[in-house]
């Protein structure tokens, strides 16, 4: 079979993208995996996110549209290819957080036809602004799957960080935002690592 020139520039484009996205797998977070062995990639953390949204949807609110929360999850990431990953509570890489990861949005997702990148691109964008209720959902699993891996391994990054219960808390409230029930599933590990020691308060 001989492919057309314009269905042939089409695939090229959409080969170059997935081999591009592979280097997702290289990217290393500060998180450890809940088994303690080693640090997650953020390839891990976007199917282990995407996973939990249709594992933990019924938390989700009413009418939420889980496949596009999935399909969210699995873009919201990929900037870090260019970007790497932010730790959330380094306020300088916060602050430098938004213009790298714009800049890279726009090359990865430029790789694509027009209208596949356009469309990946507004999944990424909803993702960011969080003003639909699947965006939010999306955002509280995203902090959501930090929280319980710290909490199933003595705290994980927070003591090597000394990130006090306080910090945690505040981002919380993007998690509550999102869905109120994991928000206050969230709250009651936090009092459970402090209890333990494995939180300062």
């Amino acid at each position: 079979m001989t492919i057309a020139p314009e269905e042939d520039r089409r695939l090229n484009a959409q080969i170059a993208f997935a081999v591009e996205i592979d280097k997702l797998k290289r990217i290393i977070r500060r998180n450890h995996l809940i088994d303690g062995s080693r640090r997650e990639n953020t390839a891990e953390h976007s199917w282990y996110v995407g996973t939990l949204a249709m594992v933990l949807g019924e938390h989700a609110p009413p009418g939420t549209d889980l496949q596009r929360v999935v399909a969210m999850l699995l873009v919201h990431d990929l900037v870090e290819i260019d970007a790497g990953d932010t730790f959330i509570y380094d306020p300088v890489e916060v602050a430098a957080q938004v213009d790298a990861e714009r800049a890279a949005a726009e090359r990865i997702f430029g790789l694509l036809p027009a209208e596949q990148g356009a469309e990946l691109r507004a999944l990424w964008d909803e993702f960011e602004e969080r003003e639909t209720p699947e965006a939010r959902f999306a955002k509280a699993l995203d902090r959501f799957a930090p929280i319980l891996a710290n909490h199933h391994t003595e705290g994980g990054t927070w003591p090597l960080f000394k990130v006090r219960a306080s910090q945690v808390r505040e981002k919380v409230r993007i998690i509550e935002e999102g869905s109120p029930t994991l928000g206050r599933y969230a709250l009651e590990l936090v009092a459970l690592s402090v209890a333990r020691g494995h939180l300062a308060e």
